[in-house]
């Protein structure tokens, strides 16, 4: 279903207070949480899979937004008019999970062994000189349960490898038995 802000919404910016996001592949989401969700983090950085995608509704459909998910990663879309974000799933299949701390790639850097819950916001590019003081009011923000999970250096559960392996289109040669990379 369609994830609002929840409690506390209200003084929000009449160009956000109305967006909601769906997350994309919940039901996969939701199998790998039932599982306890692990996610791989290396020195190189790693993609996410599942990977964190929404689709947006609810936009001034002319109006600029940025879209960010501490650690914020800008997608590199941003910004963009709200018809756009609205017209395409929102995918951040591009970003990369690293332990490495002196990372300068731009990667999401997390501790192994560490719970982790990914947000999705929406920022409203205000054009007034002045926009800093209304900054509280031009985002909101998305987080979907199902998407926590545990950054590891190796996966701690058999259970999470094989549904990765079953689920992930890239993992054919694991599932064939085909040695190509």
């Amino acid at each position: 279903g369609w994830a609002g802000e929840g409690p506390g919404a209200g003084g929000k910016n009449r160009r956000v207070c109305h967006a909601a996001a769906r997350l994309e592949m919940g039901s996969l989401w939701e199998e790998f949480n039932r599982l306890g969700t692990e996610m791989i983090v290396t020195k190189a950085g790693r993609r996410m899979f599942p990977t964190f995608q929404v689709k947006l509704s609810g936009l001034d459909p002319l109006a600029d937004y940025p879209s960010a998910p501490g650690r914020v990663h800008f997608h590199p879309d941003s910004p963009a008019k709200g018809a756009q974000w609205m017209r395409q799933i929102v995918s951040f299949d591009k970003l990369k999970l690293t332990n490495n701390l002196l990372d300068d790639n731009g990667h999401i850097i997390l501790n192994s062994m560490h719970r982790y819950q990914p947000r999705f916001h929406v920022v409203f590019v205000d054009p007034r000189r002045d926009s800093e003081r209304f900054a509280h009011q031009n985002f909101k923000s998305f987080s979907f349960p199902e998407t926590q999970f545990m950054a590891v250096t190796a996966y701690q559960n058999h259970r999470i490898t094989q549904l990765k392996i079953a689920s992930n289109p890239f993992a054919k040669g694991f599932r064939d038995g085909d040695p190509d990379p």
